[in-house]
């Protein structure tokens, strides 16, 4: 990348503003953190990600409440919500299928705010997801927590927080992503009792009042950290543009991650800080 500059360890530490609005709303938002030509290179990515696994997208199928799912060397693919479709909405996880994915992983703009977060000198990856929301296709994602889906494997949920990496610009006519402010304080929320498989996985709207959702309106290369007890969501992609994003999800170092049986530590490693900016001048 033309003019990329160095990396320095200690730069994206979480402030005490950033500190303040976790603890109060639940999430906080850096704008454009990552450059024209840093997200150029994810979208390559993803989308060789997407390409390569709907190439091998061959038996492992499975319908949860209509939806279907495929499993295949310990990744899931998530299909658009309506019969035969053939467009992917979510993959997870992702680090390991791309070089330059696994690289995002240890960038201190995710690593140094997660440690903040957390309390801890170093974290590891608990998982990570590519939310896909095709022009015209891209399906809505109902109010949800993280933490239900993880609670039977994970006894400190609440420390898993999230950070969103908007891999376009994203606005309300694309289905950017939505969080209810405060959520994350009432911890796990009751899910939806309505006789689906899925359903106690929603959190129950009478929880909540979404009137104090706030919307992501941000350009691409912006990052949202947020708590996996913070109620979120998202509208369908009525527009003519793609809405891609990333979600990767941290927890202290050391510990194992969620669908993968191994650990992926993350720095802050001096020996990793360099590598997602280098690959982007290699790759310019």
């Amino acid at each position: 990348m033309s003019g990329a500059t160095r990396i320095e360890l200690g730069d994206f530490s979480m402030n005490s503003e950033e500190a303040d609005l976790y603890r109060k709303d639940g999430f906080f938002v850096r704008r454009s953190v990552f450059g024209p030509a840093e997200v150029a290179v994810l979208q390559r990515a993803v989308e060789h990600v997407v390409l390569a696994q709907t190439r091998r997208a061959t038996g492992g199928t499975y319908t949860i409440d209509g939806n279907r799912y495929r499993e295949r060397s310990g990744v899931t693919l998530q299909y658009e919500h309506y019969a035969g479709a053939r467009t992917i909405r979510v993959i997870e996880p992702f680090h390991h299928l791309h070089s330059d994915l696994d690289r995002l992983v240890d960038d201190p703009r995710m690593t140094e705010p997660m440690c903040g977060i957390l309390g801890c000198n170093r974290v590891a990856l608990w998982t990570d997801k590519i939310n896909f929301k095709r022009p015209r296709e891209g399906s809505g994602f109902r109010w949800h927590q993280d933490s239900p889906y993880w609670s039977h494997v994970c006894e400190e949920t609440g420390r898993l927080p999230n950070v969103l990496v908007a891999l376009d610009d994203a606005n309300e006519e694309n289905g950017c992503f939505r969080v209810i402010r405060g959520s994350h304080r009432k911890g796990f929320l009751p899910g939806v009792d309505d006789a689906t498989d899925l359903g106690p996985l929603f959190t129950d709207p009478e929880c909540f009042d979404e009137a104090d959702q706030f919307a992501a309106v941000v350009p691409a290369g912006s990052q949202v950290f947020f708590s996996p007890h913070a109620v979120h969501g998202s509208q369908p992609n009525g527009s003519a543009h793609q809405r891609r994003a990333l979600v990767l999800t941290y927890q202290p170092g050391g510990r194992r991650m969620f669908k993968i049986d191994a650990t992926r530590d993350a720095g802050p490693h001096r020996s990793r800080v360099d590598a997602f900016a280098n690959s982007v001048r290699n790759s310019s």
